[in-house]
């Protein structure tokens, strides 16, 4: 019988990996592969909307959205044990957000935190939901330290909420169409992870004809789309938020540049039935459920949002609502 040698895990100090909150684990902890471990205990998608934002009389560690609802996600941090200065805060922010999820995250939880906190979630309704989780550090030998979070408060009925809303795309019950979007994403994530771009493949797959990737920015998505009656795939920048029509007038004006940096044209859409605005460029004459030719599709779709990724990040984080006037003429719509 082969005799296994198995390593052994050895926790790490905080403090040693990060000297402080503010410099340190905030700022790691919003970065997108770090916040996606967050989201994944959370059973959340979290897309980053601020860092140190001010709400009412303090300045919130990390603000992001939650994708789908677009509802507030508040993150607070401690790297000791939790106290009652970081819990005042916590309820400052709920009342000044109204809607929202707030997330504490400390070394250790006293007890009455803890409870607080349980407390909180039985007496507020769905539109406020306390997390309350506790961040360690894991290594096994000379390996680089890797962290853990264990929630330790979580709204009431979350664990049925979370396997409730997965029943409901159990794949028994999507159909044939639903089940090979989900796989063609599923493909679509292996290949972004080979590219080694910007955007990583470590988004779950939906049983949908798109899928969104976050730019910097609320109300912005890089999205890869696959739209099976026009034979044709299409990455775009979608923009959806009330300044929507300011925002892709104030990237029009930059378009030449744009357009050369990408080194190709792209599609301008207002789409003035909707207030939403877009800006894409498509692949044509191809077969989304041809799986033989899947693994063209995906390299061109992978390259291409990544390009987006690339070009918008920095200038969708420079539009400012306010500085946007009335064109002369509206733009044509691009079909």
């Amino acid at each position: 019988m082969v005799e296994i040698s198995l390593g052994r895990l050895a926790k790490v100090e905080l403090r040693d990996i990060w000297a402080s909150e503010a410099t340190s684990f905030t700022p790691w902890l919003a970065r997108e592969e770090n916040l996606a471990v967050l989201a994944e205990t959370l059973g959340l998608e979290l897309e980053l909307e601020a860092q140190e934002k001010a709400v009412g009389p303090f300045r919130a560690d990390i603000l992001c959205k939650e994708l789908g609802t677009n509802s507030w996600v508040l993150v607070e941090n401690q790297l000791e044990r939790t106290d009652h200065c970081h819990l005042g805060q916590l309820l400052t922010y709920a009342s000044g957000l109204e809607a929202v999820t707030i997330v504490w995250i400390a070394a250790r939880f006293t007890e009455e935190h803890r409870s607080t906190l349980d407390w909180l979630n039985k007496i507020t309704d769905d539109t406020f939901r306390f997390f309350g989780l506790e961040v360690e550090l894991w290594r096994i030998g000379d390996s680089p330290a890797a962290p853990k979070f264990n929630i330790v408060s979580k709204p009431n009925n979350w664990s049925r909420s979370v396997a409730q809303a997965a029943r409901a795309i159990d794949e028994s019950e999507l159909s044939e169409t639903r089940v090979l979007q989900r796989e063609y994403w599923e493909q679509f994530h292996l290949e972004l992870d080979r590219h080694k771009g910007p955007i990583a493949g470590n988004r779950k797959a939906q049983p949908q004809s798109w899928m969104t990737y976050p730019v910097g920015r609320s109300g912005f998505m890089v999205s890869a789309v696959m739209i099976r009656p026009k034979k044709q795939v299409r990455a775009e920048l979608y923009i959806s938020n009330e300044h929507a029509k300011s925002f892709f007038y104030q990237l029009r004006n930059q378009q030449a540049d744009v357009e050369r940096e990408l080194g190709y044209e792209l599609h301008w859409d207002e789409l003035p039935d909707a207030r939403d605005k877009r800006i894409s460029i498509a692949l044509s004459n191809v077969d989304p459920e041809d799986r033989s030719d899947w693994q063209r599709q995906h390299a061109w779709l992978a390259k291409h949002v990544n390009d987006f990724r690339k070009v918008f990040e920095k200038r969708v984080r420079q539009l400012r609502s306010e500085d946007w006037q009335e064109p002369a003429s509206s733009l044509e719509e691009s079909v």
